[in-house]
């Protein structure tokens, strides 16, 4: 699609997976991931409480399928909740184990959401995105990162050991805020967070029917999608669009460059 001309923006709000880092999916992260469950629960409480490794493994792989099933369905509603830690691991995926072995992992399910959230996939940083936060820096344009997450910790922790943190002023992950994108209020929450107002931000991700569905929502001064893996994955027919595309950090960081040259700044 043509890329409108986009005015320079007094804040940016960027999407994590997809945006700042592009992931791989781990190849048998669930099997390794559910022998950890499995031995934790019956380390704790005997093997004959809890379900069977297999079991374990197997529940794990339908409750993160159905959990990405929830997830889609819910682009549609106006201002949709976050499915939590705990109502993650107790209903998708342990909803049928022993009681015992379903209260401890609903007990622990924020440290076992970012077990999960790290075993799943390998994470590097997308190509011109360090670029790009330096230079936002440079200009003064505070940058806050607007996510959807199971797991905000580890998106934290990946910005603090890669050196990127410092170059981003706030965090708004939904796990931690109760709701999700398309949900208005997770953007508001970030120009709030950066002291910007909403239409003076531009709002980047990769998703047409999360990300720029919430732009359009909140009223964003630009509605910017980078190309990623699932960009064109739609769960549904969308006719929204966003105010330009691009293929990746490096055309982004142009695209902001261009916007701030032609501002004279």
């Amino acid at each position: 699609m043509p890329t409108a001309v986009l005015t320079t923006p007094r804040g940016l709000l960027l999407d994590f997976g997809g945006v700042i880092v592009q992931s791989e999916r781990a190849v048998g992260w669930q099997q390794r991931l559910g022998g950890e469950v499995h031995e934790l629960l019956a380390g704790s409480l005997g093997a004959h409480a809890v379900p069977s490794r297999r079991r374990v493994v197997g529940d794990i792989v339908a409750g993160t399928a159905s959990a990405g099933n929830w997830r889609d369905a819910m682009s549609r509603p106006f201002a949709p909740d976050e499915l939590g830690w705990a109502q993650f691991w107790g209903d998708f995926v342990a909803a049928d184990w022993p009681a015992p072995a379903r209260e401890a992992v609903i007990r622990d399910a924020k440290e076992l959401c970012r077990r999960l959230t790290l075993a799943k996939a390998h994470r590097a940083t997308r190509p011109g995105i360090r670029e790009l936060l330096m230079t936002a820096r440079r200009q003064g344009i505070p940058v806050a990162v607007v996510s959807n997450a199971l797991s905000g910790q580890v998106h934290r922790a990946y910005l603090d050991e890669n050196g990127l943190a410092d170059l981003v002023a706030a965090q708004i992950y939904s796990d931690e805020v109760g709701i999700r994108k398309p949900n208005p209020r997770m953007i508001v929450l970030g120009a709030r967070a950066i002291d910007v107002a909403v239409a003076d931000c531009w709002y980047v991700g990769d998703n047409f029917d999360r990300d720029t569905v919430c732009g359009r929502r909140a009223g964003v001064g630009a509605n910017i999608i980078v190309e990623a893996r699932s960009t064109y994955e739609l769960p549904y027919d969308l006719d929204e669009q966003p105010d330009a595309v691009v293929p990746d950090g490096h055309a982004l960081h142009a695209l902001f460059e261009d916007s701030l040259s032609r501002s004279g700044s």
